[in-house]
Order: C-alpha cells, then structure tokens, then sequence
C-alpha cells in the first residue's frame, strides 16, 4: 500500500509541476519495457489480464507467477510491452485501481528474465505444445463454450418489438413488486400464526382429555367400578344440578287452583 500511494504521489507532483518527460522518475527505467503487477485477484488468467492491459500498448510477452505444486495463481505477474512509453502509461493508469475488488499495484521493473523453465520451453518451439498451455494464453478462454449469467436467454432472444417502459412505469412496477412481496411475507406470517394457534389447542385438548381420564379412573376406583362401560360420569348426562329435572315437586300443587303463569327470570320456577 505504501508504494501504491507513493506511486501516485510522484505522479502527481510531476503533474502539478510539469514535469517532462526526461526529467520524469519514468526516464529512469526507458530501457526496460517490462511491468510488475500486484493484487491480482487469484481467479484471472493470462488472457484476462492481456485483455485488461493491452489498453496502453500492445503487449509481447507476459508470465503470471504460479505455483509450482497446484498450479493456482500467486496474484501477480510481469508484462512486457512491445514500446517502453507504454510502461509509463500503465504505472500511470492502473496503478491503485481496483480490478474485481482488489487495489492494483504497478510498477516498472528495471531488469527482468523470464524464468529458466519459460525460456527453455520457448527454445523447443519445435516440441508439441500442450493443448492447455496453448488455449491458457488466449482471452476469455475461461468463458468459452459457457453462457455468461444475465437477464437475457440467449436461445429465446430480445424482444425487438417490446414497448420500453418510461420512468413512472418502472416506478409503478417496482412499487408494485414490492407490494406483493409484502403481502406474501404478511401471509406467510398469517398462516405461520395460525398452525402455532391449532397446536396449541391441539396440546391443551390432549391435555384435557388426559386430565379427564385420570378424574374418571380416580372416581371408578372410589365407586369400586372395574367395567369402564358401566361408569358414567355426571358431567356426561347434562345435568349439572343437585336433582334431575324429573323429579316430583317437594310440595304438591292444589288441582283446583287457577293455573296463573308467573313471570320468572333467570329460571326462578326450575325445580331444583
């Protein structure tokens, strides 16, 4: 990060002075047209950062560092441009950009050799080369044969004849959306609500009916009942008073008298 930034203050101070380009710190490394770059995000290939950096000048040769056990990316990598200049536009250009959400770091390299194995191997030209090594070189190899994830079906096409929506409709239709993702949300809630109600009665009927067996086994223990089908509990007849409503009246009524109805409230003439 420190070089990153001091980079770019020497950049900047030589733009605000203005600096040419023999008094420049870039004068210094005019014989190389070799470039470091560092925070490589570890998912690129060659041809990805071929794509990126031959926006500056045309490139001849790259080498991205990989290990030598898995084979994986180690994040950085050294370019050779075809003109020296540019160098000095990829230091100024990409150096503490962000590339896939990683800080680039680049910076000239005054000498730099290719790796003995990489020089060997570009000697034996004449040796077959290795389908993958060949295709690892090539932009967007990665991608080929797949389709790229995006909101378009590339067998269904684009609808050339389709109206485009103004701003207030897209408006409209994303408030609309919205909505329905609300009251979806507002069911789901209703209807979670709902099975935890029925549960619960579920759980307090089973539990009233265990509580009811066990007042039941308890009063036939104490009638000395043993047969559960000659038992009946006095709830279960739905009479709940001292005295059946069959009963004989207490006091018996003169058959001569005048049958008067009386007004009764709240069952003052049941017979207990």
């Amino acid at each position: 990060m420190n070089v990153i930034k001091e980079i770019q203050r020497l950049n900047e101070q030589e733009l605000e002075q203005g600096v040419g380009y023999e008094g420049s710190w870039h004068h210094i490394y005019r014989d190389s047209a070799w470039v470091y770059i560092g925070g490589l995000s570890y998912e690129l290939t060659e041809g990805d950062i071929l794509c990126v950096f031959s926006q500056v000048g045309e490139i001849e040769d790259i080498n991205l560092v990989r290990d030598k056990d898995s084979g994986k990316s180690m994040g950085f990598c050294f370019i050779k441009y075809e003109h020296h200049m540019s160098t000095v536009l990829a230091v100024d250009n990409f150096n503490g950009s962000s590339l896939l959400e990683r800080m680039l770091r680049v910076d000239h390299v005054h000498k730099y050799k290719l790796p003995k194995e990489l020089r060997d191997k570009e000697d034996n030209v004449d040796e077959p080369v290795d389908e993958n090594d060949e295709m690892r070189g090539r932009p967007g190899h990665a991608y080929e044969g797949k389709e790229l994830a995006n909101k378009y079906d590339i067998h269904e096409g684009v609808d050339v004849f389709k109206v485009k929506m103004n701003k207030d409709e897209k408006k409209k239709l994303k408030k609309d959306a919205k909505k329905a993702k609300k009251a979806k949300k507002r069911q789901v809630e209703i209807e979670q609500k709902q099975l935890a109600y029925f549960e619960e009665i579920k759980q307090k009927r089973a539990a009233r009916a265990a509580q009811e067996a066990e007042e039941r086994a308890r009063r036939m223990q104490l009638e000395g009942i043993e047969n559960a089908a000659d038992f009946v509990m006095p709830s279960e007849t739905g009479w709940r008073g001292r005295y059946e409503p069959n009963v004989e009246p207490i006091y018996a009524k003169d058959p001569n008298a005048a049958n008067v109805q009386k007004n009764g409230y709240g069952g003052i003439n049941r017979t207990r």
